[in-house]
């Protein structure tokens, strides 16, 4: 009787645990500024507008920096004029830009066009471990070519900066649809 009033106790004792229950994933709820943006005319080749949250410098007519020091980050201008080479600085800016298949996932291009503003760009979408997860190039075709490519200042782990990536994502959109080549 005293072992079956044990066995009674201990499968009643272990019957009464809850088992444990996996939690969900969870996702960071990152909230970031509205962007207004601003127009940016330092350049005697072009001008575009920039969010009122980056920081423009320009070393010289040819290399410029766009910072976003929330984010640490950083998108990186060349300017090039066209001298009957159009055709060499697409493949250059394109050589680049696939160099990071290495680490990338994938590559998604995004063409623009805007006829009455004789803007042509691309943008490429790079996701995975790349050291630039968005490169773009925009041209008039006859005088004017611009690279762009956005850096971080953290170690590349996609999923974790995926969320600044989109933000920026949004204003170089706008950087290109606002871009106007100066003659």
């Amino acid at each position: 009787m005293k072992y079956f009033c044990l066995l009674i106790f201990s499968i009643f004792c272990i019957s009464c645990k809850q088992h444990p229950v996996p939690k969900p994933y969870a996702f960071l709820d990152l909230k970031y500024k509205k962007p207004t943006y601003k127009s940016f005319e330092n350049h005697s080749s072009f001008s575009f507008e920039i969010s009122n949250q980056a920081v423009f410098t320009s070393e010289n007519n040819h290399w410029a920096n766009i910072a976003y020091p929330m984010l640490k980050a950083d998108i990186q201008l060349t300017y090039q004029p066209v001298k009957n080479d159009i055709l060499q600085l697409i493949s250059d800016a394109e050589k680049l830009t696939y160099k990071h298949t290495l680490k990338a996932d994938h590559i998604e291009v995004y063409p623009y066009e805007n006829q009455t503003t004789r803007v042509y760009a691309r943008i490429f979408d790079v996701s995975g471990d790349a050291a630039s997860p968005i490169q773009f190039q925009a041209t008039d075709s006859v005088k004017h070519f611009i690279t762009g490519a956005l850096y971080f200042r953290a170690v590349p782990n996609y999923d974790s900066i995926l969320p600044a990536v989109n933000y920026v994502k949004k204003d170089i959109r706008h950087l290109i649809e606002t871009l106007e080549w100066k003659p």
